[in-house]
């Protein structure tokens, strides 16, 4: 099994993936065990001297006027785990808490925090036993972090509140743990307070959003190729000389991308109506300008997830020279704002497929195709009703655009007064994600079924790679009327796991 080495100085994207989806083993360096010894004698320092430090000898929050004195911070350490898990509504994904423990457990081992090695060491513990708190999907305003969903995490390191097992079970936590050899912690000054305070859910979704983009932004590209083709459009349109005069990266990328599925096609051009066109329609001749600016609002996002899979987010955190300061690095707004930018930028990438969609299906704009793409038109309804589901999933994502982090409302007494909402934008993201996959096999599935209906021409050896392949995975080409809904869900499977970009390149190399 693949094993992931946390150290001091943050993990990878891949580190993430590897943790989240693919149950990879976690170990701690040496380096970051030292750091987190050493940053833990800093704070028992701090915790014998009578002058209060936030988090280490006082309250928190609105409470952090209070001193706590040294027989009670124990009891403070486990109250505000207890306190702060206060989740409502429906369990978060298995591997959304895993990216969430795993990410806590990065900042953890930098050495800024001030807990104890044995604590880090449980939590990778935790997660190399297969053992998934549960979370709920509402409690986190995304400031001070993601509280209340890394609270139920720490609930479960404590041996208390619900876990699922390795079995997929819901089980008393504590059962969970003795079952695996895994010591409660008992948790001391700071511990509680450090295990809490970070933006680790709303990244962790953030860099699943963007591994599950990059396939989508491959797909959009081979899907509006395909319905190129499928309407016998100009691929001249798509010349590097064009889109090298407007050099935004993430354009001529997309225009390369569908270049070369169209290369041999012998659909493009073939103009079947009394007059020649001149120009394609905005949705097919603009398509690289639309997924290109999505594709370059994907690198910005990834920039930042950059930055903040290599930051250490904590309040109060343990510098270098022994000081322990306050600070409000665990605001969320930079990654709030990444996270509901690719939300516009999903919602508008799945619009420009369903007119595309919409166009192959209307006989007064698809250039010789029969009605709906039906076998026989009034007789068969064809594709309507399949465009119908799309056009409901554009609408979807056009709600789910509205951006999160232009919210905020003010918590906790008053203190807490600006907050990122960046689990909020994080949540909705994956949805947006969930349903462009959908529209774009929508879009797959009525392209392959009209390109085959252009009986007497030849397609791209690329696009014929894709019927072949995505007939091969059940989904069914043209013919009379039948349960549309297996065939849609085929298609998005197709999608979803990749193997709409893999057909293609087998025959045109990597795509970009």
């Amino acid at each position: 099994m693949h094993t992931v080495v946390v150290g001091t100085s943050g993990v990878t994207a891949s580190d993430v993936l590897a943790v989240a989806r693919g149950g990879a083993r976690i170990e701690l360096s040496a380096q970051a065990v030292a750091a987190l010894a050493a940053a833990r004698e800093i704070v028992d320092a701090l915790a014998a001297k009578p002058d209060p430090v936030y988090g280490v000898s006082t309250g928190f929050g609105a409470l952090a006027t209070r001193h706590i004195s040294p027989e009670l911070r124990a009891q403070l350490q486990r109250n505000i785990v207890r306190s702060h898990a206060a989740g409502m509504g429906p369990r978060v994904e298995r591997e959304v808490v895993r990216a969430l423990m795993f990410l806590r457990l990065k900042t953890v081992c930098s050495g800024h925090t001030g807990v104890r090695p044995e604590v880090a060491q449980t939590m990778a513990d935790v997660l190399n036993a297969g053992i998934t708190p549960v979370v709920h999907e509402y409690g986190s305003l995304g400031c001070s972090g993601d509280l209340a969903p890394l609270s139920h995490c720490a609930l479960t390191l404590m041996g208390e509140g619900e876990a699922e097992g390795p079995d997929g079970r819901v089980r008393p936590a504590g059962e969970l743990l003795a079952e695996h050899g895994i010591r409660p912690v008992e948790l001391r000054e700071k511990e509680g307070l450090a295990l809490l305070n970070g933006t680790d859910g709303m990244l962790g979704m953030l860099v699943m959003a963007l591994a599950d983009l990059d396939t989508l932004y491959k797909s959009a590209d081979v899907t509006a190729a395909l319905t190129l083709e499928a309407l016998l459009g100009s691929d001249k349109v798509l010349a590097p000389e064009l889109h090298a005069i407007r050099p935004h990266p993430g354009q001529g990328a997309s225009a390369a991308n569908m270049l070369a599925v169209l290369k041999g096609s012998g659909l493009t051009g073939h103009h079947q109506d009394d007059a020649p066109r001149v120009q394609d329609a905005y949705s097919v001749r603009c398509a690289p300008q639309v997924a290109g600016a999505g594709r370059d609002t994907v690198a910005h996002a990834r920039l930042v997830a950059d930055r903040e899979l290599a930051s250490a987010v904590d309040n109060p955190v343990v510098l270098p020279d022994g000081r322990v300061e306050s600070n409000g690095n665990f605001h969320g707004a930079p990654v709030a704002y990444v996270l509901d930018f690719l939300a516009i930028a999903a919602a508008d990438l799945g619009s420009i497929a369903e007119r595309r969609t919409d166009r192959l299906l209307d006989k007064n704009r698809s250039h010789g195709l029969p009605p709906f793409l039906a076998d026989d038109a009034g007789v068969d309804s064809g594709l309507m009703i399949a465009q119908y589901t799309q056009a409901a999933l554009v609408s979807e994502l056009k709600r789910l655009a509205v951006p999160a982090s232009a919210d905020s409302i003010p918590s906790s007494a008053m203190q807490e007064d600006h907050v990122s909402m960046g689990w909020s934008a994080a949540r909705k993201l994956r949805t947006a994600v969930d349903n462009l996959t959908r529209i774009i096999a929508i879009e797959l599935y009525a392209a392959t079924r009209a390109i085959e209906l252009r009986e007497g021409l030849v397609p791209a050896p690329a696009t014929r790679a894709v019927i072949d392949a995505v007939r091969a995975a059940g989904v069914r080409g043209p013919g009379p009327d039948r349960f549309l809904a297996p065939d849609l869900a085929a298609a998005d499977a197709f999608v979803r796991g990749g193997e709409l970009v893999a057909a293609v390149e087998k025959v045109t190399g990597p795509l970009q």
